[in-house]
């Protein structure tokens, strides 16, 4: 039964369509995956349905009453400022939930102070408080952002036991993969229903793309073949015509009637072959298959490198501390030229720490870094409020050259950043225009190695996937910190992993690394249920020990022993 449905919804800012038909049902069990383009106008359409701002045309209809929403904006400062009252919240298990997502610093949320905490923390502070306000409905518009992978298995178990409809804005592929079951899409101002996860939705998208491309392709073939009939009539009419005006022989001349036999044949076939081509023409109009819109590629392409040696990075002893909190202690590491490597570790445990010690922005505590010296490296932060916010993008390249001013144009429309846009200030672009304005100025360089802090961040699925592409090509080294799981399997080949105070190589990929984190989950269970049934068999036998066999329960306990013990030799 639907709770929600929305109707013909429309809206506009400042003369600009971003929604132009709105319209599908949410369910009570609803759970949707909203996807588009980055400004296809998602969060418009979010921010609509939770009341934000009214529609221009078009209903939002709730049934039951007014719906309690939960609502996760993708600003962390925003979601946070516009938490409830954190009264109720506490007494709703605040702190309970924030801890279940790993956030263990002491926060004042009465007093609204949370200047200590990071923008991952403040995003497990504001998920905490939407699961504590106890709501009917969530809308959650990019949730893994800033979330490690612990996190994001942490929500994906709380919104598969949430009762209420759930609609999910990200461009987080395995998240979408594991949390929804229907996927609203939004495409000039449109949206368009498919059913299943995100997968099955690009599978169903290239389908649909396949079959259309395959009639269209057929009806131009057809068009082709009926055009050709008709300049073929025509050709016909207009022979008919000389024949009725052509002068003949001696003897044609001289028989009776012989113009106007011509002349009434022209007319005759001009009636034949006027109806054959209005026949024609109607079906050329009838039932026209348009050509399928293929989707946008983001194009990325780097500046050919100079070849390198081997090695490009080696750390001996590196160690690094805030007062007494230690992130890593005497880790030794090294990156080849070439090597794609993730950089992996629960949130707070030091990634980007150590990426800033790599770029010379942070000192060690102790320890060595080396370098190679003729390394020339791009970073890639996540924030990207440190661009300047009152300078337009081709400002902030600080090219003169036109031919480099024409080549930064064109990558700045590849990238999706066409003429209107570079003419406005950075501090008025989208979060993910502004990410690529970051990634256009790495691009404009020749570069060996690319540190990139959660570079898929903001940027729409399209662009991640070419994103992966481009990288997969770079000849030159990949550090990269990232949350997409996808990503993380599709481009890293080897890894750097910060737990247990320490940073070790690793010399295989995300997929082995999930693999074996599951096998150690694994065992680890394995090994309490192990312990527990133990526990258990240790007591019966202790009271057995008492007690002789024709005592009343002794052939009850017994049994029960039995069964223990069957368990543990199952279990071991």
């Amino acid at each position: 039964m639907a709770i929600m449905k929305i109707r013909g919804i429309q809206k506009s800012f400042n003369e600009r369509i971003v929604i132009q038909k709105a319209e599908f049902d949410i369910k009570q069990d609803s759970r949707i995956g909203l996807v588009g383009s980055n400004g296809a106008g998602k969060t418009t359409l979010a921010n609509l349905i939770n009341g934000e701002f009214p529609a221009d045309k078009g209903s939002i209809e709730t049934f039951n009453g007014a719906l309690k929403i939960g609502y996760l904006k993708q600003s962390t400062e925003q979601a946070f400022l516009e938490t409830e009252d954190a009264y109720p919240l506490a007494e709703n298990g605040l702190f309970h939930h924030s801890s279940q997502l790993g956030l263990t610093k002491e926060v004042d949320v009465f007093n609204r102070n949370w200047s200590n905490l990071s923008g991952g923390e403040k995003l497990k502070l504001s998920l905490a408080g939407v699961w504590a306000s106890r709501p009917e409905m969530l809308i959650l518009d990019e949730p893994t952002n800033h979330l490690d992978l612990q996190g994001v298995e942490w929500l994906i178990e709380e919104l598969r036991a949430f009762k209420g409809a759930i609609v999910i804005i990200s461009h987080d592929r395995y998240f979408l993969d594991r949390t929804v079951s229907e996927i609203i899409e939004m495409e000039d101002g449109i949206t368009k229903s498919f059913t299943g996860n995100y997968s099955a939705y690009r599978q169903e998208k290239e389908r649909l793309y396949q079959v259309q491309l395959h009639q269209y392709e057929l009806q131009q073939k057809h068009k082709q073949q009926i055009q050709q009939q008709i300049a073929n009539l025509k050709g016909w009419s207009e022979k008919a015509h000389r024949d009725s005006t052509k002068q003949g022989t001696a003897s044609e001349r001289r028989q009776i009637g012989y113009k106007e036999y011509h002349r009434m044949k022209a007319k005759k076939m001009d009636n034949q072959i006027k109806s054959k081509m209005k026949r024609l023409n109607q079906e050329l109009e009838k039932g026209e298959v348009k050509q399928p819109k293929e989707e946008s590629r983001v194009q990325f392409e780097f500046q050919d490198r100079r070849k390198r040696g081997k090695r490009i990075i080696e750390a001996a002893a590196l160690s690094k501390y805030f007062g007494h909190r230690c992130l890593f202690d005497k880790s030794y590491f090294y990156v080849n030229h070439g090597e794609k490597m993730g950089l992996v570790g629960q949130n707070g445990s030091g990634k980007t720490t150590m990426m800033k010690i790599l770029l010379g922005q942070e000192n060690a505590s102790s320890g060595d870094v080396w370098l190679s010296e003729s390394l020339k490296i791009g970073y890639l932060s996540q924030d990207v409020s440190d661009l300047p916010a009152e300078k337009t993008a081709m400002e902030y390249t600080g090219l003169t050259d036109r031919e480099a001013i024409g080549r930064a144009r064109t990558i700045f429309a590849n990238i999706g950043l066409h003429e209107e846009k570079l003419n406005v200030p950075i501090g008025q672009l989208s979060l993910g225009e502004r990410t690529r304005v970051k990634l256009v100025m790495m691009l404009l360089e020749e570069l060996d190695l690319l540190v990139l802090d959660e570079p898929t961040n903001h940027l729409d699925l399209a662009s991640r996937e070419s994103l992966e592409k481009t990288l997969l090509d770079f000849q030159g080294s990949l550090l990269v910190v990232s949350h997409d799981v996808y990503f993380l399997e599709k481009i890293t080949e080897k890894l750097l992993v910060i737990e247990n105070g320490k940073i070790t190589r690793k010399e295989f990929g995300m997929r082995e690394y999930n693999e074996a984190n599951t096998r150690k989950d694994n065992d680890k269970e394995k090994a309490e249920q192990l312990m527990v049934l133990q526990n258990e068999i240790n007591a019966i036998i202790g009271r057995l020990s008492y007690m002789t066999k024709d005592e009343p329960g002794y052939e009850e306990l017994d049994q029960k022993l039995a069964e223990l013990f069957r368990k543990k030799r199952e279990l071991a």
